[in-house]
């Protein structure tokens, strides 16, 4: 059950006639083709990766620097200016001076002048890994506790909270009651003054900013921000100009990956499985998508393709018998493994250890580091999780939660993708990083826990209606007899527990470096988007659709914005 659905088993037991049969049957209502055609893609053209764009670049980021330099700016504004930044995608262009500014402002105190500065000014020391105490908001409190009854009408100082409390820990009771306190008031819209304002809160409510995809929301935070009246256009226009630039990164690199996919001949092969190539692509963009970790989006979209066909292999295909014989085989990882497989088990296979070996010896080449005996664990490891939730299904057994989450983080295939992105994004490699990664470190376990939690809430409708017995919320349904409602919502409340284990690893002093920190922050970010509607990847809809378009197809034209404020 790595990324996605499952769809009943064939009995082993059953001829091989009988079984290509029932295959035949459950593939008439198999998945919907790819909307991404190779042809669209092969002609996507941007011009905004020009020289001309790179140098306009420059200059812009040359005044903005000049603005966060501004000595005589209040720390509120300069907390706000950062805070636009990186809202607005940028912030990766000034990383350097946005961690001097913020390090200057934490070692000062008594700078706060309201609950929003407060608020705003917790959260970014917390994204950028500075140690600051929830104590921040005990002035907030009154006596006996309680919150002032007084902040009951500052939206503003309410929505801040609310964002800052999305970044706390384990046992931090107070940031847990502010996080209540806040949502409660937030709902209450008499306070609201006008629709922008609403619209904010909603958004905030659904999903805090933390833990939502980064550049799907600069997309949408630039067209908001074309609508301000106290706009800064010099943001404004280098916005603009950095989404479209990016994106003639992007689309190059899914141009190459997509030449890749089709020279495979998987889809064309295996008639069964899901062509969701695009849906892939736009993973690596929510886990890199800054435009220097091009050979990282480019690798991983190559993961996840292949992920994608193994999991069909395994939920839609094979039978008990040959799933045995596959994950022997994943498990030796020698090629004289695959000459007993059926046909369609050598070509994910044989595509399987090309592709990895192949990126295995560019790690070597580049970085000296023989990456092959991790990979390979990683990928033994996910199959054999595989196999444990085909015999489940076979079996028609549904275990305790506990019992199905243990084998579940491993299944969902977040440490096969962090692996290969850890490889593909580090430069200093270390003895330490690599013995972590090997043991799996909690911070590959509890974003990968994210990641299936999210999978289970985005798809367990469609699972328990098909009758499959083990998933998060039908598994906790059996153990203590509740309603699906209520499976939920504890399934909701793990989701955050999990982002408290993994927001300490930001402050901790953690192995890893920052780099590979973010991208495991990245792959829960992109899987609560990817079914925080539904299964935006096995079954995308129509927002999946505006969403890729939005990132990858269409740039921000200069008509755009003459809408905007026309």
């Amino acid at each position: 059950m790595a990324m996605f659905q499952h769809m009943c088993l064939p009995s082993p037991w059953l001829s091989k006639d009988a079984r290509i049969s029932q295959n035949k049957e459950r593939l008439a209502t198999h998945y919907q083709p790819s909307i991404w055609s190779y042809e669209l893609v092969k002609t996507l053209k941007n011009d905004y990766g020009s020289k001309k764009y790179k140098k306009k670049a420059r200059r812009l980021e040359f005044k903005v620097r000049m603005m966060l330099d501004d000595e005589g700016a209040s720390v509120l504004a300069t907390l706000e200016l950062i805070d636009s930044l990186q809202r607005l995608g940028l912030g990766y262009r000034f990383e350097k001076e946005i961690v001097r500014i913020l390090a200057k402002i934490n070692s000062k105190e008594g700078l706060e002048e309201n609950l929003h500065a407060t608020a705003l000014r917790f959260r970014l020391l917390r994204q950028h890994g500075f140690e600051v105490s929830e104590d921040v908001f005990k002035s907030y409190t009154d006596h006996n506790g309680g919150s002032i009854a007084c902040l009951q009408k500052d939206v503003q100082g309410l929505r801040s909270l609310y964002e800052a409390s999305s970044l706390g820990y384990d046992e931090e009771t107070l940031l847990d009651e502010a996080k209540s306190y806040a949502k409660v008031h937030l709902k209450d819209v008499k306070n609201y003054t006008g629709t922008s304002l609403r619209e904010e809160v909603y958004h905030a409510l659904e999903l805090p900013l933390h833990h939502r995809m980064q550049r799907l929301e600069a997309r949408k935070y630039i067209d908001a921000y074309i609508k301000k009246e106290d706009a800064n256009q010099l943001l404004l226009e280098l916005a603009m100009l950095d989404f479209n630039m990016v994106q003639a990164a992007h689309q190059k690199d899914l141009q190459h990956v997509s030449r890749w996919w089709k020279s495979l001949g998987l889809p064309s092969n295996l008639s069964f499985i899901r062509d969701r190539l695009m849906e892939c692509f736009f993973w690596t963009v929510g886990v890199a998508s800054e435009p220097h970790f091009s050979t990282c989006r480019i690798g991983l979209t190559k993961v996840t393709a292949l992920i994608t066909t193994i999991d069909d292999v395994y939920d839609v295909y094979g039978s008990l018998d040959e799933l045995q014989l596959f994950t022997e085989a994943i498990e030796r990882w020698d090629i004289n493994a695959v000459e007993h497989l059926p046909d369609y088990m050598k070509f994910c296979i044989l595509a399987l250890f090309n592709t990895v070996n192949e990126m295995a010896y560019d790690t070597l080449k580049e970085q000296g580091v023989y990456s092959l005996p991790i990979l390979t664990n990683m990928w033994k490891d996910m199959c054999q999780a595989f196999l444990v939730e085909a015999k489940w299904n076979y079996d028609k057994y549904t275990p305790t939660l506990d019992g199905y989450l243990d084998n579940a983080w491993r299944s969902v295939s977040g440490v096969v993708i962090l692996g290969h992105a850890y490889f593909l994004t580090s430069r200093n490699i270390t003895q330490e990083e690599l013995e972590c990664l090997q043991n799996y470190h909690d911070l590959l376990k509890w974003s990968s826990m994210i990641f299936r939690l999210c999978n289970d809430l985005g798809t367990s409708a469609a699972e328990i209606e098909r009758g499959e017995t083990a998933n998060s919320i039908r598994c906790y349904m059996t153990e203590t007899s509740l309603s699906e409602e209520l499976a939920r919502e504890h399934i909701k409340s793990l989701v955050d527990e999990a982002w408290k284990k993994m927001n300490k690893y930001v402050v901790d002093d953690s192995p890893f470096a920052k780099t590979f920190i973010e991208r495991a922050i990245n792959l829960a970010r992109i899987a609560q988007c990817t079914y925080q509607y539904g299964d935006g990847h096995g079954a995308p809809d129509m927002r999946s659709k505006n969403r890729i378009t939005s990132l990858i197809i269409e740039p921000i034209t200069p008509g755009q914005r003459e809408r905007s404020f026309g």
